[in-house]
């Protein structure tokens, strides 16, 4: 079989979401975005790398629907998609890593911050 790597492939949105969780910086990205919404600028002063790098990380996180970027006037505001993670938890329950009681635990935590979860 051959593989072309510039043409985009379609990819299961397991995988996808998994391969965007494999850095550092991503997952710690998400934890941030947990806490409070933020604009691609605040989340850049935050690391020391340039903004070109931090918007890399961020259309990783967008196109594996972990994050949503909306554009307010000249700023993206970047969102955390609550939801997005519910089908890999939901995957990594079957193996009984992650137990129902400590998802309810998450969503808790969502809603206590006061984070919308409208796409159920």
């Amino acid at each position: 079989m051959i593989v072309n790597n510039m043409v985009d492939y379609p990819q299961n949105p397991l995988d996808t979401a998994f391969a965007a969780l494999a850095d550092q910086t991503r997952r710690s990205i998400l934890s941030q975005l947990l806490v409070q919404d933020m604009t691609v600028k605040q989340v850049a002063d935050t690391y020391e790398m340039s903004l070109a790098a931090i918007s890399k990380h961020l259309q990783v996180l967008t196109r594996a629907g972990l994050v949503r970027q909306t554009k307010q006037g000249r700023e993206k505001i970047c969102q955390l998609e609550p939801n997005a993670l519910r089908a890999a938890s939901l995957w990594m329950e079957s193996f009984g890593f992650f137990p129902a009681d400590y998802l309810d635990g998450v969503e808790e935590e969502l809603d206590a911050l006061g984070v919308s979860q409208e796409s159920e």
